[in-house]
């Protein structure tokens, strides 16, 4: 049975009057009747009794309703659904990101877009390092990432969405908890706490740079998870970390302190970003929505 077959088929069903049903349609009555005659054709049953006086449903033609209106639903919700995507209504968008500063960004866009739009729904991944970010990206596994570059990789576009700067996490009652800023190298003598290494781990690549352009190694005397793990082992008095101040400000652990680090590195910038050409209605919602809830900064 198609749309149309069905669709007239109930129309005639109410009101049981090819003349009223055909008005109704917006046809004339003869090709009416043959939609209902083809109809009954391929379904092998008669659907109606007709008489000169008046017309009514069969057995067949009864259970044929039910089946009928459904079908019709089906057809209003595959129509609506395919709308309201193409619209930038509803949508699944998927969303990487790491570390506790991006955590609390993704976080906001994500709750922002739940209220503005209940239809978009997102997959998130954390723990995805700018490197990885950016090719899933251009791969298409990723819609959108909060990712940092040095340079803006090609087909990738994105907004400036935070400012980090680097300094370093103490213990609440270390020698230099009190101090303005820090130069690296009066911490040659610490005992570090780090990340994994892992290609794409900024912090990580960021600490052993500072510490070889500052005449040493980092004795490393705990590798942890995550940033919370840090923080709470920099409280237990384990050591000292490296870190970003976001981080410090999202992660920071009760008994410890973050001070800047005295060095002439530029800040480092996370990006909002996705693929420049990703033809999504709904990222386009979502990336509107993102210009209020996550501003450009810079």
């Amino acid at each position: 049975m198609e749309i149309q077959q069905a669709r007239a088929f109930l129309v005639v069903a109410e009101e049981l009057h090819f003349g009223r049903a055909a008005e109704r349609l917006g046809v004339l009555q003869p090709p009416l009747s043959r939609t209902i005659r083809s109809l009954e054709d391929s379904l092998g049953v008669s659907l109606f009794h007709r008489t000169t006086r008046s017309v009514r449903l069969t057995p067949a033609g009864e259970a044929l309703v039910e089946p009928a209106r459904k079908m019709l639903e089906i057809q209003h919700l595959a129509v609506d659904s395919v709308q309201r995507a193409a619209t930038g209504e509803t949508g699944r968008l998927s969303f990487g990101f790491a570390r506790s500063s991006s955590r609390a960004l993704a976080a906001t866009l994500v709750a922002a877009s739940r209220g503005a739009h209940p239809g978009i729904t997102f997959g998130l991944e954390s723990n995805v390092f700018a490197e990885e970010g950016l090719e899933r990206l251009v791969d298409g596994s990723l819609d959108l990432a909060l990712v940092r570059w040095a340079q803006q990789p090609p087909g990738v576009t994105g907004r400036a969405v935070m400012i980090e700067r680097l300094c370093a996490a103490l213990p609440e009652g270390h020698r230099l908890a009190g101090r303005s800023s820090i130069r690296v190298e009066e911490l040659a003598e610490e005992d570090f706490i780090t990340l994994p290494a892992h290609p794409s781990s900024t912090l990580r690549e960021n600490t052993m740079r500072l510490c070889r352009e500052a005449g040493f190694s980092p004795r490393v005397a705990q590798i942890a998870p995550d940033s919370q793990t840090i923080g709470a082992l920099i409280a237990a008095g384990l050591g000292i970390s490296i870190t970003f101040d976001s981080v410090s400000a999202n992660a920071r652990e009760a008994g410890t302190v973050a001070v800047p680090l005295d060095i002439a590195d530029d800040p480092s910038i996370l990006y909002l970003a996705h693929l420049s050409d990703h033809g999504k209605a709904s990222l386009d919602a979502v990336l509107i929505l993102a210009e209020a809830v996550l501003p450009t900064v810079g």
